[in-house]
């Protein structure tokens, strides 16, 4: 396994390397926009990615060694999966909170809580006490919320509110940020292998280096960012103040019913639409197994010694693979729809999740089978996200999307917490069964749901088989998705 992961990286960052050039080779250049060459709009918007970029970077260095970290303590693998529903549970319990808080407390403010409450959670890593670490899961699972809300909330309110930026550049922003996204995981896990297994750091030596990096994107949100606020709001903020002082109660309140009145427009969007009540059972079934994946991955691969950082840096590289291939297939040259890509994931996980029901098969395992299952689903993902972030772009109206996405997080978590806790009754209350088979059974179950997500993807077929709103314009298949 150890040769075998070394190839894979570097094959599958070839590939990668690869398929950008194409990309870029059959994709003609758009011209800019007057306003991206605008020396403002590119001083904000690196500042921006300045921060954002430290704080990604310190989530994915957690991510390769957090299971071995729990196992290097000595927990069983029930224990463990506990603290993941733990960590999952506390996602679905913050969400609510996370689109509240930059309302009442402050966006910039908020993004100084998440490098707090990250900071916390990764210096609980270093207690072997359970319930310490059962703490750490819940600051995580906040952390996650604000992570995936609170920075996007600051920059976009910045970009319309204060500087009056176009809004068709916001998604040029978030693209970039995007594109850094893959290679600082496939980075981050080359790092984590660097300092757990070449050093001999051991599994908690990534998580004391995410530490800085947050305290690195806390101070240049303290300090760039409070700059940036204060030099563009000082004297719209003395205007407001002299018309009508706040009240900070009134404020709170204020924020309180916008986020309310979120919630009921994006459950009332949800229910009058049935593409979007199909989208969301998509995201809460995919999605859902891809946490239960994450759980799985290292136990399945970890027992036969391959480097479990390399091996986190070829799942990331062949989810930069997917995402690149979505690029491509979408061009001007092939032009294919993205329903038609979306049913394409949902077809490769389906068969990623059939092959590791064999390949870890109780007494029989085949760890490169399985490696190669787990690297389908990665480039399954790939090409999963792009798909249906298009799709609830045209089903989705904008000023309603973040109330309908938290609708559709809500059991998106849930399944995840009973896929896990399933497995931990299996694996604690069959003491006399075979070895891994709960972990079999598990993949089942995850096919299972792969299933249930690709019926619901016909069934988007069937909705939107004359809706233009869901095509690419001039995109071949012209009576689909």
């Amino acid at each position: 396994m150890l040769m075998t992961a070394y190839l894979a990286i570097v094959l599958l960052l070839a590939l990668c390397v690869c398929l950008e050039l194409t990309a870029r080779r059959v994709t003609p250049p758009q011209p800019a926009p007057t306003a991206v060459a605008n020396p403002v709009f590119r001083r904000f918007q690196a500042l921006f990615l300045r921060g954002y970029l430290l704080a990604i970077w310190a989530d994915w260095l957690q991510g390769p060694y957090l299971y071995k970290l729990y196992r290097h303590y000595s927990f069983l693998e029930s224990q463990i999966a506990i603290l993941y529903v733990c960590g999952l549970a506390s996602c679905v319990l913050f969400a609510p909170v996370a689109g509240w808080l930059p309302q009442a407390l402050g966006r910039r403010q908020t993004c100084l809580l998440f490098c707090v409450a990250y900071s916390a959670c990764c210096l609980t890593k270093l207690s072997r006490d359970y319930f310490v670490l059962i703490i750490g899961r819940v600051l995580g699972g906040l952390s996650t919320s604000l992570l995936s809300t609170t920075f996007e909330a600051w920059y976009v309110h910045r970009h319309v509110e204060a500087h009056d930026f176009p809004k068709d550049l916001i998604p040029s922003t978030f693209a970039k940020a995007a594109s850094w996204n893959h290679g600082l995981a496939v980075a981050a896990g080359l790092v984590a292998n660097l300092l757990a297994e070449w050093l001999h750091l051991g599994p908690v030596a990534p998580f004391l280096l995410a530490v800085p990096f947050l305290a690195a994107c806390g101070w240049v949100v303290l300090t760039d960012w409070g700059r940036e606020e204060r030099e563009g709001e000082l004297e719209g903020e003395k205007h407001t103040c002299l018309l009508s002082p706040p009240n900070a109660s009134q404020a709170r309140l204020s924020a309180r019913d916008r986020f309310w009145r979120s919630c009921q427009e994006g459950l009332r969007c949800l229910l009058s639409d049935r593409r979007v009540m199909v989208l969301g059972a998509v995201q809460a079934l995919f999605e859902s197994v891809l946490y239960i994946f994450v759980f799985l991955w290292t136990p399945v691969l970890d027992p036969h010694g391959p480097p479990l950082g390399i091996v986190f840096s070829c799942l990331m590289a062949a989810s930069m693979a997917g995402s690149l291939l979505y690029r491509l297939a979408t061009s001007t040259r092939y032009r294919l729809q993205p329903g038609h890509l979306l049913c394409l994931a949902v077809l490769l996980a389906f068969f990623s999740f059939f092959m590791l029901i064999f390949s870890t098969a109780p007494g029989q395992p085949r760890p490169h089978e399985s490696l190669l299952a787990f690297l389908l689903l990665e480039l399954a993902s790939g090409l999963y996200f792009p798909s249906v972030s298009f799709l609830q772009g045209r089903v989705i109206p904008e000023e309603k999307r973040a109330g309908v996405l938290a609708w559709f997080r809500l059991p998106l978590h849930l399944l995840a917490c009973l896929g896990l806790l399933a497995l931990h009754g299996e694996v604690s209350g069959t003491g006399g069964g075979e070895e891994g088979s709960g972990t079999r059974h598990m993949f089942g179950g995850c096919a299972a749901m792969m299933l249930g997500a690709l019926l619901a993807v016909v069934s988007l077929f069937t909705l939107g088989r004359n809706d233009t709103e869901l095509r690419l314009e001039g995109a071949r298949g012209e009576g689909e998705i």
